[in-house]
Protein backbone atom coordinates (compact mmCIF):
# COMPACT_ATOMS: atom_id res chain seq x y z
CA UNK A 1 0.00 0.00 0.00
CA UNK A 2 1.29 3.45 -0.86
CA UNK A 3 0.68 6.12 1.74
CA UNK A 4 0.72 9.75 0.71
CA UNK A 5 3.02 11.49 3.19
CA UNK A 6 2.14 14.99 2.13
CA UNK A 7 -1.20 16.39 1.17
CA UNK A 8 -3.61 19.26 1.54
CA UNK A 9 -4.72 20.36 4.97
CA UNK A 10 -8.42 20.44 5.90
CA UNK A 11 -10.03 23.86 5.75
CA UNK A 12 -10.95 25.57 9.01
CA UNK A 13 -14.47 24.81 10.14
CA UNK A 14 -16.40 27.22 12.33
CA UNK A 15 -17.01 25.81 15.81
CA UNK A 16 -20.50 27.30 16.24
CA UNK A 17 -22.03 27.63 12.81
CA UNK A 18 -25.82 28.14 13.18
CA UNK A 19 -26.36 26.37 9.85
CA UNK A 20 -23.70 23.62 9.71
CA UNK A 21 -25.72 21.72 7.10
CA UNK A 22 -24.78 24.48 4.66
CA UNK A 23 -21.05 23.87 5.04
CA UNK A 24 -19.16 22.51 2.09
CA UNK A 25 -17.12 20.03 4.13
CA UNK A 26 -17.29 18.34 7.52
CA UNK A 27 -14.77 16.35 9.54
CA UNK A 28 -16.18 12.87 10.11
CA UNK A 29 -14.18 11.11 12.81
CA UNK A 30 -14.05 7.63 14.29
CA UNK A 31 -13.68 4.28 12.59
CA UNK A 32 -17.38 3.37 12.78
CA UNK A 33 -18.50 6.68 11.24
CA UNK A 34 -15.81 6.64 8.54
CA UNK A 35 -16.50 2.99 7.72
CA UNK A 36 -20.22 3.72 7.29
CA UNK A 37 -19.38 6.69 5.07
CA UNK A 38 -17.18 4.61 2.76
CA UNK A 39 -19.77 1.82 2.71
CA UNK A 40 -22.71 4.06 1.86
CA UNK A 41 -21.27 6.88 -0.24
CA UNK A 42 -17.48 7.02 -0.69
CA UNK A 43 -17.82 9.69 -3.38
CA UNK A 44 -18.48 12.26 -0.65
CA UNK A 45 -14.99 11.81 0.79
CA UNK A 46 -12.45 14.39 -0.36
CA UNK A 47 -9.46 13.29 1.73
CA UNK A 48 -8.55 11.03 4.61
CA UNK A 49 -6.20 11.26 7.59
CA UNK A 50 -5.34 8.33 9.88
CA UNK A 51 -2.87 7.26 12.54
CA UNK A 52 -0.35 4.45 11.88
CA UNK A 53 -2.19 2.14 14.29
CA UNK A 54 -5.16 2.08 11.90
CA UNK A 55 -3.15 1.41 8.76
CA UNK A 56 -4.71 -2.02 8.22
CA UNK A 57 -8.26 -0.88 8.97
CA UNK A 58 -8.03 2.03 6.55
CA UNK A 59 -6.28 0.19 3.72
CA UNK A 60 -9.50 -0.28 1.78
CA UNK A 61 -10.42 3.38 2.20
CA UNK A 62 -7.03 4.43 0.88
CA UNK A 63 -7.39 2.14 -2.13
CA UNK A 64 -10.76 3.69 -2.95
CA UNK A 65 -9.35 7.20 -2.68
CA UNK A 66 -6.31 6.29 -4.77
CA UNK A 67 -8.62 5.00 -7.47
CA UNK A 68 -10.58 8.29 -7.32
CA UNK A 69 -7.31 10.29 -7.36
CA UNK A 70 -8.05 11.82 -3.98
CA UNK A 71 -5.43 12.31 -1.26
CA UNK A 72 -4.98 10.37 1.97
CA UNK A 73 -2.32 10.75 4.58
CA UNK A 74 -0.92 8.91 7.58
CA UNK A 75 -0.27 11.31 10.45
CA UNK A 76 1.06 11.20 14.01
CA UNK A 77 -1.35 11.28 16.93
CA UNK A 78 -0.59 14.91 17.78
CA UNK A 79 -1.30 16.05 14.24
CA UNK A 80 -4.48 14.00 14.07
CA UNK A 81 -5.94 16.02 16.94
CA UNK A 82 -5.28 19.22 15.00
CA UNK A 83 -6.67 17.80 11.77
CA UNK A 84 -9.79 16.41 13.43
CA UNK A 85 -10.39 19.45 15.63
CA UNK A 86 -11.04 17.18 18.61
CA UNK A 87 -9.25 14.68 20.82
CA UNK A 88 -12.19 12.28 20.32
CA UNK A 89 -11.21 11.32 16.79
CA UNK A 90 -10.57 7.59 17.20
CA UNK A 91 -7.47 7.80 15.04
CA UNK A 92 -9.13 8.55 11.71
CA UNK A 93 -10.82 11.55 10.10
CA UNK A 94 -12.47 11.87 6.69
CA UNK A 95 -12.94 15.32 5.21
CA UNK A 96 -16.23 14.87 3.40
CA UNK A 97 -19.32 16.51 2.06
CA UNK A 98 -22.33 15.98 4.37
CA UNK A 99 -25.37 14.15 3.12
CA UNK A 100 -27.71 16.77 1.68
CA UNK A 101 -30.83 17.59 3.63
CA UNK A 102 -34.03 17.04 1.68
CA UNK A 103 -36.92 19.48 1.90
CA UNK A 104 -40.04 17.92 3.40
CA UNK A 105 -42.31 16.85 0.55
CA UNK A 106 -45.95 16.20 1.53
CA UNK A 107 -46.55 14.12 -1.57
CA UNK A 108 -43.67 11.80 -0.73
CA UNK A 109 -44.58 11.73 2.97
CA UNK A 110 -48.00 10.34 2.09
CA UNK A 111 -46.32 7.10 1.08
CA UNK A 112 -43.75 6.80 3.87
CA UNK A 113 -46.06 5.02 6.29
CA UNK A 114 -46.49 2.07 3.97
CA UNK A 115 -43.35 0.46 5.37
CA UNK A 116 -44.94 0.47 8.83
CA UNK A 117 -41.90 2.06 10.48
CA UNK A 118 -41.96 4.98 12.91
CA UNK A 119 -40.43 8.31 11.97
CA UNK A 120 -38.95 11.00 14.19
CA UNK A 121 -39.77 14.71 14.15
CA UNK A 122 -37.31 16.92 16.06
CA UNK A 123 -38.72 20.30 16.98
CA UNK A 124 -35.71 22.16 18.33
CA UNK A 125 -33.23 19.59 19.66
CA UNK A 126 -30.32 21.98 19.95
CA UNK A 127 -27.31 19.93 21.03
CA UNK A 128 -25.43 18.34 18.10
CA UNK A 129 -24.33 15.49 20.36
CA UNK A 130 -28.00 14.74 21.06
CA UNK A 131 -28.77 14.82 17.35
CA UNK A 132 -25.97 12.33 16.71
CA UNK A 133 -27.11 10.05 19.51
CA UNK A 134 -30.71 10.16 18.28
CA UNK A 135 -29.58 9.30 14.74
CA UNK A 136 -27.58 6.38 16.10
CA UNK A 137 -30.62 5.12 18.03
CA UNK A 138 -32.86 5.56 14.98
CA UNK A 139 -30.48 3.52 12.82
CA UNK A 140 -30.26 0.83 15.51
CA UNK A 141 -34.05 0.41 15.54
CA UNK A 142 -34.37 0.62 11.76
CA UNK A 143 -36.01 4.05 11.70
CA UNK A 144 -35.07 5.55 8.35
CA UNK A 145 -36.42 9.12 8.42
CA UNK A 146 -35.95 12.11 10.72
CA UNK A 147 -37.69 15.44 10.10
CA UNK A 148 -35.87 18.51 11.48
CA UNK A 149 -37.53 21.83 12.24
CA UNK A 150 -35.56 24.47 10.31
CA UNK A 151 -35.09 26.92 13.17
CA UNK A 152 -32.02 28.38 14.87
CA UNK A 153 -32.33 26.28 18.02
CA UNK A 154 -32.38 23.02 16.02
CA UNK A 155 -29.06 21.23 15.61
CA UNK A 156 -28.16 20.09 12.11
CA UNK A 157 -25.48 17.60 11.00
CA UNK A 158 -22.05 18.74 12.15
CA UNK A 159 -18.63 17.35 13.00
CA UNK A 160 -19.87 16.51 16.50
CA UNK A 161 -23.14 14.89 15.46
CA UNK A 162 -21.44 12.69 12.85
CA UNK A 163 -18.87 11.59 15.44
CA UNK A 164 -21.48 10.72 18.09
CA UNK A 165 -23.78 9.01 15.56
CA UNK A 166 -21.11 6.31 14.97
CA UNK A 167 -22.28 5.89 11.38
CA UNK A 168 -25.98 6.31 12.14
CA UNK A 169 -26.31 9.44 10.00
CA UNK A 170 -25.41 7.37 6.95
CA UNK A 171 -28.44 5.16 7.53
CA UNK A 172 -31.17 7.76 8.09
CA UNK A 173 -32.51 10.38 5.71
CA UNK A 174 -32.91 13.86 7.17
CA UNK A 175 -35.62 16.26 6.02
CA UNK A 176 -36.03 19.89 6.99
CA UNK A 177 -39.20 21.90 7.29
CA UNK A 178 -39.85 25.46 8.51
CA UNK A 179 -43.22 24.78 10.17
CA UNK A 180 -43.78 21.71 12.33
CA UNK A 181 -47.61 21.91 12.83
CA UNK A 182 -48.18 21.95 9.07
CA UNK A 183 -45.97 18.89 8.72
CA UNK A 184 -48.03 17.07 11.32
CA UNK A 185 -51.20 17.65 9.32
CA UNK A 186 -49.53 16.02 6.33
CA UNK A 187 -48.08 13.14 8.33
CA UNK A 188 -51.41 12.41 10.02
CA UNK A 189 -52.64 10.85 6.77
CA UNK A 190 -50.38 7.86 7.39
CA UNK A 191 -49.14 8.15 10.97
CA UNK A 192 -50.48 8.66 14.45
CA UNK A 193 -48.83 11.77 15.88
CA UNK A 194 -47.17 10.98 19.19
CA UNK A 195 -45.77 13.85 21.25
CA UNK A 196 -43.50 13.42 24.26
CA UNK A 197 -44.03 15.55 27.36
CA UNK A 198 -42.90 15.37 30.95
CA UNK A 199 -45.62 14.02 33.24
CA UNK A 200 -48.48 14.80 30.87
CA UNK A 201 -49.23 11.56 29.12
CA UNK A 202 -49.42 7.78 29.30
CA UNK A 203 -46.59 5.27 28.77
CA UNK A 204 -46.20 4.55 25.05
CA UNK A 205 -47.43 1.30 23.59
CA UNK A 206 -46.25 -0.51 20.49
CA UNK A 207 -48.46 0.03 17.48
CA UNK A 208 -50.08 -3.20 16.35
CA UNK A 209 -51.71 -2.70 12.99
CA UNK A 210 -53.15 0.67 12.17
CA UNK A 211 -50.89 3.66 11.73
CA UNK A 212 -47.22 3.67 12.72
CA UNK A 213 -46.12 6.48 15.08
CA UNK A 214 -44.53 9.78 14.14
CA UNK A 215 -42.65 10.53 17.36
CA UNK A 216 -42.07 14.19 18.23
CA UNK A 217 -39.21 15.29 20.47
CA UNK A 218 -38.80 18.88 21.57
CA UNK A 219 -36.09 21.22 22.77
CA UNK A 220 -33.91 19.99 25.64
CA UNK A 221 -35.00 22.81 27.96
CA UNK A 222 -38.52 23.73 26.83
CA UNK A 223 -39.81 20.51 25.33
CA UNK A 224 -42.52 20.69 22.68
CA UNK A 225 -44.41 23.96 22.51
CA UNK A 226 -48.09 23.98 23.56
CA UNK A 227 -49.30 24.54 19.99
CA UNK A 228 -47.54 21.40 18.80
CA UNK A 229 -48.76 19.29 21.72
CA UNK A 230 -52.31 20.46 21.04
CA UNK A 231 -52.35 18.84 17.60
CA UNK A 232 -50.88 15.49 18.71
CA UNK A 233 -53.05 12.40 18.56
CA UNK A 234 -51.34 11.04 21.65
CA UNK A 235 -49.00 12.38 24.35
CA UNK A 236 -46.62 9.96 26.03
CA UNK A 237 -44.47 10.12 29.14
CA UNK A 238 -41.71 7.72 30.19
CA UNK A 239 -42.49 6.34 33.65
CA UNK A 240 -39.66 6.66 36.16
CA UNK A 241 -38.82 6.59 39.86
CA UNK A 242 -39.24 10.33 40.29
CA UNK A 243 -35.74 10.70 41.74
CA UNK A 244 -34.72 12.90 38.82
CA UNK A 245 -37.10 15.00 36.80
CA UNK A 246 -36.41 13.75 33.29
CA UNK A 247 -34.09 11.98 30.87
CA UNK A 248 -31.74 13.54 28.39
CA UNK A 249 -33.60 13.87 25.07
CA UNK A 250 -31.31 11.35 23.37
CA UNK A 251 -31.91 8.83 26.15
CA UNK A 252 -35.64 9.53 25.96
CA UNK A 253 -35.57 8.87 22.22
CA UNK A 254 -33.92 5.50 22.82
CA UNK A 255 -36.48 4.46 25.44
CA UNK A 256 -39.46 5.64 23.40
CA UNK A 257 -38.30 3.97 20.20
CA UNK A 258 -37.66 0.76 22.12
CA UNK A 259 -41.19 0.84 23.51
CA UNK A 260 -42.81 1.88 20.25
CA UNK A 261 -41.02 -0.65 18.07
CA UNK A 262 -40.85 -3.68 20.36
CA UNK A 263 -43.32 -2.99 23.18
CA UNK A 264 -40.68 -4.03 25.73
CA UNK A 265 -39.15 -1.86 28.44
Amino acid sequence: MTVARRGPRPPPVAARDPRPHQRTLLRICGLAAVSALFERDPSRVERLFFEPRLRAETAGFCAALAHARKPFREVAAAEMTRVAGTTSHGGVAAIARPRPLAAFDPAAAAGWARDGKPILVLGGVGNPHNLGAIARTAAFFGVERIVLADRLEQAFPSDASYRVAEGGLEHVTLYRTPVVPAVLDELRRGYRIVGSALGRGEPPARHVGGKPPALLLGNEEKGLDPGTLAVCDEIVTIPGSGRVQSLNVAAAAAVLLQLLTTGQA
